[in-house]
């Protein structure tokens, strides 16, 4: 996920016009020869990267193979070492992501910081709430900024497919009985569980082990992202293929996952009608939960940063970056989960 700051060109031309006129007014070995580039801030990053694999190693706990009559504390300092199947994929597909759009920013000369990663111990099953990359000046052609965009989700997918593959042989199959909470299958979910797993008898189900739950995790991270709303990774993807026409298309995916969590309370309202009205309502509420929370983010974030795309200036996508932009929207199709938690 990527965070533009983008300060007017006029402000940069002022700004580059003041530093001249210093150098060629200044005098003695003092004076200034060229500007020299903002230091590389990483103490914050490194800090927060920290608490993020604390964070993601206590949340690997919930998916560690231990089989202990332990509880609390003694059950955790147990779980703890065992965390790592989960978090160690996880934390390296999040690398790849963050750092997929920070070597391309620098690429085409965008001034970019290192990942500030989200920990979010507790709260998140997962946590963290992945990172953001803060960017400085404008990201000036459409190439630039597909390159940009593009980059994190497609080099978080390279570690996420086969880290989801070799989890998923791992994995066991069992019968199932009663309710269950199941993770939410998109269409290239299903197909690797397919060629990974094989046919699944009736009545039995895949029951993810910890690598495999890391890989379906960084496939559900990079489909919110991939979402072609505002300043997300696919909103950046979007603008770059369809331009200020994506502002219209922006709004239209925004709803989209209103539209989600609308559809979810309908189904399980009556996959559960014989529970009686109010626990079948419950239960589809919770299950539709995820997609009303991420429309009230993004509703947050479109209010902050703005609900029309910083511009780009004029000019077309090359025909392989166009390529590119269309199988990364694509992958958005092949990554929606309609029901990224539910149980069944």
């Amino acid at each position: 996920m990527t965070d533009d700051r983008r300060f007017s060109s006029a402000g940069a031309l002022d700004l580059d016009a003041e530093r001249a006129a210093v150098a060629r007014t200044s005098t003695g070995p003092s004076a200034p020869v060229a500007a020299r580039p903002a230091p590389l801030r990483w103490k914050k990053n490194l800090a927060l990267f920290c608490a993020t694999v604390v964070s993601v190693f206590v949340a690997g706990t919930l998916w560690a193979p231990i089989v202990t009559q332990d509880k609390g504390l003694l059950w955790f300092v147990k779980a703890l070492p065992q965390a790592w199947p989960f978090a160690v994929p996880f934390l390296a597909i999040l690398l790849a992501h963050e750092f997929g759009h920070y070597f391309a920013a620098r690429a085409h000369g965008v001034e970019a910081s290192l990942p500030y990663f989200i920990p979010l111990p507790v709260v998140s099953p997962l946590g963290t709430m992945g990172a953001v990359i803060s960017m400085k000046g404008t990201i000036k052609s459409r190439n630039a900024l597909l390159d940009i965009g593009a980059s994190g989700p497609l080099a978080g997918l390279a570690v996420a497919i086969p880290v989801l593959f070799v989890g998923l042989m791992q994995s066991e199959v069992h019968a199932t009985s009663g309710p269950a909470l199941q993770e939410g299958r998109s269409l290239l979910y299903l197909l690797l569980r397919r060629v990974a797993v094989g046919p699944i008898p009736e009545n039995h189900d895949v029951f993810l082990g910890p690598v495999a739950m890391a890989g379906w995790a960084g496939l559900l991270i990079t489909a919110l992202n991939l979402f072609p709303v505002g300043q997300l990774d696919g909103g950046h993807v979007a603008y770059a293929l369809f331009g200020k026409r994506q502002d219209r298309y922006s709004r239209a995916a925004h709803f989209l996952m209103l539209a989600l969590f609308l559809g979810n309370v309908a189904y399980f309202t009556r996959h559960f009608r014989a529970d009686g009205l109010p626990d079948a309502l419950f239960a589809a509420v919770a299950n539709g939960m995820p997609w009303l929370t991420w429309f009230g983010m993004v509703y947050l974030m479109l209010r902050v940063g703005g609900r029309e795309h910083p511009p780009t200036e004029p000019g077309e996508l090359s025909p392989g970056r166009r390529a590119i932009a269309v199988i990364t929207l694509l992958f958005f199709v092949l990554l929606l989960m309609p029901t990224p938690f539910g149980t069944y």
